[in-house]
């Protein structure tokens, strides 16, 4: 009576264990030291699901570190992983390694540090790990491999390159001239879908290799794609009758470049959407040289400049012989016996001599020895010369035709109806002017410009209707987010208030419940508590202090009092 009485506080201060240990999970949670094992058990477990519950709902977002790996990359970058006790998982049937989002960038940089990925190729790194009593012929294939690795990897930066083989032909030297031969190369490219490579690019890929390899010409480098095609044709005579894919890409830009500055100046006067326009445009890619040398007469007479002038005078120098030839003339003239001094004779009057006003002998003696004499005189005149060069650049535009197309405006009347009207000759002509000043427009290039006005089938139909909030994406992800967390901490509640408090009620129950007397007041404050001292010296209430007990037990807890009654009874 006492163990019932005291409750199950006391039930649990007054029960003995007399040495028999419970053999079974079902004796120990009879016994009250085994109910709390089980509850505190029963608390870890609930503690550990909830744990549980919150890491799961705190689950981190996986991104891709790398893909389209080897597998020797992929076992080296998985073996770094676990080193670093990062999380991991493949995705894309193993084509991809995924890691934390938050540990993407991170885990790159350090194993970039480490060299990998490596690309499935090996470089001037094989070079590194020589061993002893390698032959020369070893050491020339590790050093022909590292250069193919090395080939492959800068081939590979191409961006639309996905991966990248380079197969070099190296002969051996010779000291005979006519023994050599020259290196070749083979590049076989795995291009990225939905992408190709333009001629330009393909040269470039060329050159790249030929100018890595000692002595080897252009010519000899072989580029293939996947799809076996073969893209550096190297008999092909080279022509510039046709358009490479960048001149294609000048004209496709002008004309966009034309048309986008039609419609942004349209645009604001007729409203958005009501205005459409397309250019053509005509550019020579030719390139031309001309000289021209033109030689004019001299358009003012008597103008010409003297270059130069020649001028030259001839005579006998001697007089006329005289006398019989002979032996004496050819003897030297006889000494002269006339005096020096001679005053020569007067002229006559009307002579020549005389009316000169020079002496008569010396006149007579001139008439006698006059020689005949020739002159000639070369004049050099400067002649108008006129020398052009024009060389005409590559790209010049020949022609553009431009054709701009305006919806019709609408009119909102008084009565608040909308009505489509055409457009007035004057706005028409203002469009038509502005356009021409944006295209650049040039009667004497032959440009051409036609604006009409007309209504555009389907403009005035009513927009689609956008959907509504809780259709849009952005929209269902955050209420997905939001409903995992809501669901998380209902979860949480409810394991917290179903589960874990009634199992911390039980394991500390409230104390027992104080006894009173006739009139109300608590036994300890009238008067001590008799207590008596059992065989095992284990101190208990006394009979009348059980009775009381009991007594206000079954006036607060009936049920209580009913099952312990029950269980007498089951137990006679």
């Amino acid at each position: 009576m006492a163990v019932v009485v005291a409750g199950e506080g006391s039930l649990s201060q007054g029960t003995e264990l007399t040495g028999n240990s419970p053999n079974t999970i079902l004796d120990m949670a009879k016994s009250p030291n085994g109910r709390k094992i089980v509850l505190m058990v029963g608390i870890a477990a609930v503690i550990a699901v909830m744990i549980g519950v919150v890491l799961w709902g705190q689950k981190p977002e996986y991104r891709v570190l790398f893909s389209n790996f080897s597998d020797r990359d992929g076992g080296a970058i998985m073996t770094s992983l676990q080193a670093a006790n990062v999380p991991y998982k493949f995705a894309e049937g193993g084509g991809a390694i995924l890691v934390p989002a938050d540990k993407v960038h991170e885990i790159r940089l350090k194993l970039a540090a480490e060299g990998l990925p490596k690309g499935g190729s090996v470089g001037f790194e094989l070079m590194e790990n020589q061993k002893l009593g390698v032959s020369q012929f070893l050491e020339q294939v590790n050093f022909q491999r590292a250069l193919e690795g090395e080939l492959s990897r800068s081939i590979q930066s191409v961006g639309a390159v996905q991966a990248a083989r380079v197969h070099l032909a190296l002969p051996k030297a010779s000291v005979f001239v006519r023994d050599q031969q020259k290196p070749t190369a083979s590049v076989l490219l795995n291009l990225h879908a939905g992408r190709f490579l333009d001629q330009q690019q393909v040269s470039a890929i060329v050159h790249l290799v030929a100018s890595s390899v000692p002595e080897l010409s252009p010519k000899n480098v072989t580029i293939v794609d996947q799809a076996g095609n073969l893209l550096s044709d190297n008999n092909k005579p080279a022509s510039n009758n046709t358009l490479d894919p960048s001149q294609l890409k000048y004209v496709q830009e002008l004309q966009q470049s034309i048309t986008k500055r039609i419609e942004s100046i349209i645009t604001p006067i007729v409203g958005l959407n009501n205005v459409r326009a397309e250019a053509t445009a005509d550019v020579d890619f030719s390139t031309s040289e001309q000289a021209a040398e033109i030689y004019k007469p001299n358009q003012v007479p008597n103008s010409a400049t003297v270059r130069s002038m020649q001028s030259s005078e001839s005579s006998n120098g001697g007089a006329n012989a005289t006398g019989v030839p002979g032996a004496l003339t050819n003897q030297p003239a006889p000494a002269a016996t006339a005096p020096l001094n001679t005053t020569p004779p007067p002229a006559a009057p009307g002579t020549a001599a005389a009316a000169a006003g020079t002496p008569g002998a010396a006149a007579a003696g001139a008439a006698a020895n006059t020689t005949p004499t020739q002159r000639d005189t070369t004049t050099n005149y400067e002649v108008d010369k006129t020398v052009r060069y024009v060389q005409q650049p590559m790209g010049g535009l020949k022609r553009l035709s431009v054709a701009v197309v305006v919806n019709y405006k609408r009119v909102v009347g008084k009565d608040g109806k909308v009505s489509i009207l055409p457009l007035s000759e004057i706005e028409k002509t203002q469009i038509t002017d502005l356009v021409k000043e944006a295209m650049g427009y040039n009667k004497d290039r032959g440009d051409t410009l036609n604006v009409v006005n007309s209504p555009f089938a389907g403009i005035d139909k009513e927009e689609a209707a956008k959907p509504p909030l809780w259709e849009r994406p952005e929209v269902i992800d955050m209420g997905i987010q939001g409903a995992k967390y809501v669901l998380l901490g209902i979860v949480l509640l409810i394991l917290y208030l179903k589960v874990l408090k009634p199992m911390l009620n039980k394991l500390n129950p409230p104390p027992p419940l104080a006894l009173t007397d006739e009139s109300g007041e608590p036994i300890d404050k009238v008067q001590e508590l008799e207590t008596e001292v059992g065989p095992m010296g284990v101190q208990q209430n006394s009979y009348q202090q059980n009775l009381e007990a009991a007594k206000e037990l079954a006036r607060k807890d009936p049920k209580v009092v009913a099952n312990i009654v029950k269980a007498w009874v089951g137990n006679e």
